[in-house]
């Protein structure tokens, strides 16, 4: 019964929001990693200053991983991995640090995972946990 529920609202998604592949994408990966257990405790997670976004936060066993979902419709300018530059990953280390003092989860609890997402039919999704730190 939820597999249709989830069937339902994926096709509206898609006709609201075709153009918006970062959303799908979120929405992908978000029932991705709980089909594998992860129990997902954030979604677009943002600092106060607004300086840094987090995808999705997740415990997946005794670790909180921090994830970043990238989208794309193809490969053709490479694996959407790849756009995860310095830059971004020191962004994500910032809000982490943000969300791991809030919650009170030591450092050393906490991961970077990316979520890799290739729209194609059906699409393609590559979890690299541990991606960067």
């Amino acid at each position: 019964m939820i597999g249709l529920l989830y069937r339902a609202a994926d096709r509206l998604r898609q006709r609201r929001y075709a153009e918006n592949h970062g959303r799908i994408g979120e929405d992908l990966a978000h029932r991705f990693l709980r089909a594998r257990g992860c129990i997902v405790v954030a979604r677009n997670f943002r600092m106060l200053s607004g300086s840094g976004e987090i995808d999705l936060v997740a415990w997946d066993g005794a670790k909180l991983a921090f994830i970043e979902v990238k989208t794309r419709s193809s490969e053709e300018f490479g694996p959407p991995e790849s756009a995860v530059d310095l830059k971004k990953r020191e962004r994500l280390q910032r809000a982490a640090r943000d969300y791991l003092r809030r919650a009170d989860i030591p450092w050393r609890d906490a991961r970077f995972d990316i979520v890799s997402i290739v729209l194609e039919k059906p699409p393609r999704i590559e979890w690299l946990r541990d991606a960067f730190g």
